[in-house]
């Protein structure tokens, strides 16, 4: 099957392009090339793809390719914070943009990566599953429930898309990314010997490795039509649900001598919620998480120890919205997030 693998140089995708190719499936990538430089370890070994902001594909982009895996996006909750507008011409208009060009192309099957963020304001213990009501609470969240949404318009016969909720990220990837709880935890952990919560430490949060959601988007475009046709599917396992003390404890656990420190500053976050995954383990009976959290922060503190990881580029090089800050101050981006010729 030739992918197309939106953000083939973000986080995410790095890690899924190989597991795609050792599938047996062609990639080729599009990516506006944003947070390509934030590399950690040696320089991973990218598909053919093509440097193009997601405003500006075109026809051309979408031609020959039976189906789009789309992870391209202002990704995670400070930075869609951080220019709402953008958040939605990006992460919403271009992305139903493209989904359209894919189906009139003839594309017959589009992966969206949505987020479990969508359930922002559930709170409580309860599990909450895929026709639980959506409660977003930032830009970013609110920006995937309306590509859902307007996705869901477009599905017909010949044109599927599915809709991969994915719990929060972590794990190791060659393009790392530190401002995610567990990578930020551990990175913390090594560096200042604490591992430091600035919330109250009580929010839920549901984490899943990298290379899980790289196995089960590879999953999904092989799936029966029947199965994942127009449907959304919370991707991670509920081993992982976890709160952020839990998370914290954990990460001291792999990171020896570090100190958990809950400060509270922040107050309590609203983003709290427990997530069934069981919809996806019964529509790909095959698919199942293999990384724990425990396993995760060991995973992220031996690559940190072996790549050696500095301050400088924990909060900088590997913070989307440090990067983005800094290319902007410099006028190497403008402030439309756009490449300046």
């Amino acid at each position: 099957m030739r992918v197309l693998l939106t953000g083939h140089q973000g986080y995410l995708g790095t890690v899924m392009a190989p597991v795609l190719a050792a599938a047996g499936h062609e990639v080729v990538g599009l990516d506006a090339g944003l947070f390509a430089d934030c590399v950690l370890g040696p320089a991973p070994a990218d598909p053919p793809g093509e440097r193009v902001d997601l405003r500006d594909v075109t026809a051309e982009h979408v031609a020959g390719v039976d189906a789009v895996i789309h992870l391209a996006a202002l990704s995670n909750d400070p930075l869609g914070s951080l220019a709402p507008e953008l958040t939605y011409d990006i992460n919403h208009h271009a992305s139903v943009r493209l989904a359209r060009l894919a189906r009139d192309a003839g594309v017959r099957r589009f992966l969206y990566a949505s987020t479990c963020s969508v359930y922002g304001a559930s709170g409580g213990d309860d599990l909450v599953a895929e026709d639980a009501p959506l409660r977003p609470v930032t830009p970013y969240a609110e920006s995937k429930v309306r590509v859902e949404d307007d996705l869901h318009a477009l599905a017909d016969g010949d044109f599927t898309p599915v809709f991969m909720r994915n719990a929060t990220a972590f794990g190791y990837s060659p393009r790392l990314r530190a401002d995610i709880v567990l990578n930020n935890l551990v990175g913390h952990a090594l560096l200042s010997g604490e591992v430091l919560v600035l919330s109250d430490g009580t929010p839920w949060r549901p984490l899943v490795h990298a290379a899980d959601i790289a196995r089960a988007f590879t999953a999904a475009l092989t799936a029966p039509r029947e199965a994942v046709h127009d449907r959304a599917f919370n991707i991670g396992n509920e081993i992982n649900n976890v709160t952020v003390a839990e998370i914290a404890e954990q990460v001291a656990e792999a990171v020896s001598g570090a100190k958990v420190v809950i400060t509270g500053e922040n107050g309590a976050d609203p983003r709290s919620y427990r997530v069934d995954f069981s919809r996806f383990r019964a529509a790909v009976p095959d698919f199942d998480c293999e990384w724990t959290v425990k396993q995760g922060a060991l995973e992220l503190a031996d690559a940190y120890r072996k790549h050696g990881l500095t301050r400088e580029d924990f909060e900088r090089r590997f913070t989307r919205l440090a990067v983005l800050r800094a290319a902007t101050d410099a006028g190497t981006v403008d402030d439309t997030l756009r490449w300046r010729r």
